[in-house]
């Protein structure tokens, strides 16, 4: 809404989009539900100007001061200590300022549990009647990671991890000795892992930093104190080989909490947040324990879904939730009519048609080596492409790979593109297929060998990739994008990033499309029914 990504200030436009999109006054809502009322979360509603430049500087837009190493130690400090009477309190006096302009300063306010609220999303959201709930991230409200049980619609807490134990800190750590970004670049460190030699956990001095404990995470020291040890390692090797220890260690410590937590409630099927849960090949290695028979991540399982869990803790106060309380389609945020699409494409002068098979003429353009812009319907609900506001391309040209790095997206070189793929495809081409398959791009799988010419463009080195599964029956455009795919093709993939330029957020509107598309060397743009085709001399 703001044009900011990973925007940190109050998100005033987005309630105000959110109210419009379910038709409801402000009078109309009973109980807003607020995420995290622990001190440091309490001190930036107060002083939002520590959270912006703490946003500024992580994000590379301006230069560290000479005072960020302290504010940088003071905020690890902090983040350790949880929430009390006085931290609610003065978070809620700060809150109703910003609630105001949207006319929900008298409203209800109740404050949810940080890592309440990501289990309460994973376990509604997950559409079984008995899970184990994982939760594991950096840090809120004084705690970093929980076990919980969800059973007969009532979600009970098992164990939990302090804030001063952290995973996610660790591995936030790697990433900025990396001179990556914290926060927002660990999916990096994950890619670099891939390109490191073969190494023997004896071999990884990460391991005797961060263990799993029963139902508890440790680490050898205050995990904020843990940069100094693994500056250390990392002065002695080489910038994969580190991504590649902090990667095992993830796996090694997520993995094993699981299998603890199985072993101790019987239950085998896991549900997972918080923004350890991004670390797809991390949850590959839950999925494929023996103890485990489905894994079922949130699809925003970093703190971008806190909001709709906190609605979800909310909903547990009231009493057992029985049903899963998240819609099959992730397609729930703004979209646009047809008279909007035309105006923007007619305000920038571009010439476009109305195909009558929109899908079919996109899979042609595919099929011919162009880079399509895709943007139609409402937006999705959380971080990944899903068939909404996408790039597409085919999946088999690593050489179309690196040209959308080039004039679009300029990731790391050795940052894999993901595949959106029909689900009877899928089932052939994978080859640690187990479990419920992922509809929302939140898990890693090994591609058999010979399926990898078909997907060169999609795969990482190590010949995993990180699909989407469309659900064979399906029906809308995407899914008739991926049938016409398989008719031209043989099978029905696609290659499939967000539509979004280096940098910026994702493309909501369509003045935002067009503006993406005569920006960008992208060939064509699909906007609602409309196509526009860039001509060679353009």
């Amino acid at each position: 809404m703001s044009r900011r990504k990973l925007e940190v200030r109050f998100p005033a436009a987005a309630i105000a989009e959110c109210l419009r999109l379910a038709g409801l006054p402000p009078s109309d809502i009973d109980l807003v539900a607020v995420s995290t009322s622990d001190v440091a979360k309490t001190l930036t509603r107060w002083v939002p100007g520590v959270k912006e430049r703490f946003y500024q500087v992580r994000r590379r837009l301006r230069p560290p001061g000479l005072a960020s190493a302290l504010t940088r130690a003071a905020k690890g400090r902090l983040t350790e200590f949880g929430s009390n009477r006085l931290t609610r309190a003065l978070s809620a006096r700060a809150l109703r300022a910003d609630f105001r302009p949207v006319g929900l300063a008298s409203t209800p306010l109740r404050f949810f549990d940080h890592h309440r609220c990501h289990a309460a999303a994973a376990a509604l959201s997950s559409g079984v009647p008995a899970a184990l709930v994982i939760t594991v991230d950096g840090v809120g409200d004084g705690l970093s990671a929980t076990v919980s049980r969800f059973e007969h619609g009532a979600l009970i807490r098992l164990s939990a991890t302090p804030a001063s134990q952290s995973l996610g800190i660790f591995f936030e750590h790697v990433t900025t000795l990396l001179n990556m970004r914290e926060l927002e670049d660990e999916g990096k460190v994950m890619a670099l892992a891939d390109y490191a030699a073969p190494l023997l956990d004896a071999d990884n001095p990460m391991l005797a930093l961060v263990r799993a404990e029963a139902l508890t995470i440790r680490t050898a020291e205050p995990a904020r104190r843990l940069a100094r040890r693994l500056r250390r390692i990392l002065w002695n090797c080489p910038n994969e080989r580190f991504a590649a220890m902090a990667q095992r260690t993830v796996e090694r410590v997520v993995t094993d909490l699981a299998r603890h937590a199985c072993r101790a409630t019987g239950l085998r099927t896991i549900a997972l947040a918080g923004g350890v849960a991004s670390n797809v090949k991390a949850n590959r290695c839950v999925r494929l324990l023996p103890d485990v028979e489905n894994v079922l991540v949130f699809p925003h399982m970093g703190d971008g879904g806190l909001a709709a869990g906190a609605a979800a803790a909310a909903l547990l106060e009231v009493g057992p939730v029985e049903e899963s309380y998240m819609p099959a389609s992730l397609a729930l945020g703004s979209g646009f009519g047809e008279d909007e699409a035309e105006a923007a494409l007619r305000a920038a002068g571009l010439r476009f048609c109305r195909p009558p098979a929109p899908a079919a003429a996109v899979a042609d353009l595919l099929i011919d080596d162009r880079v399509v812009l895709w943007a139609n319907g409402r937006m999705e609900f959380g971080p990944r492409a899903l068939g909404h506001r996408s790039v597409l391309a085919r999946p088999d040209r690593p050489a179309l790979r690196d040209r959308l790095n080039v004039v679009l997206k300029r990731r790391a070189w050795y940052q894999p593109f993901c595949p959106s793929i029909l689900e009877a495809d899928a089932r052939r081409v994978l080859a640690d297929w187990k479990g419920r398959p992922d509809r929302q791009m939140t898990m890693a799988y090994a591609v058999h060998r010979d399926a990898h010419a078909v997907l060169a463009g999609v795969l990482s080195v190590d010949g995993t990739c990180r699909p989407q599964i469309v659900e064979e029956d399906a029906t809308g455009d995407f899914p008739d994008l991926l049938r016409a795919m398989r008719d031209r093709f043989g099978m029905g993939a696609v290659l499939n990033t967000s539509l979004n330029l280096h940098g910026e957020p994702m493309v909501r509107t369509p003045a935002e499309a067009v503006d993406a598309f005569v920006r960008s060397g992208a060939d064509a743009l699909r906007l609602g029914p409309f196509l526009t085709v860039r001509t060679h001399d353009a």
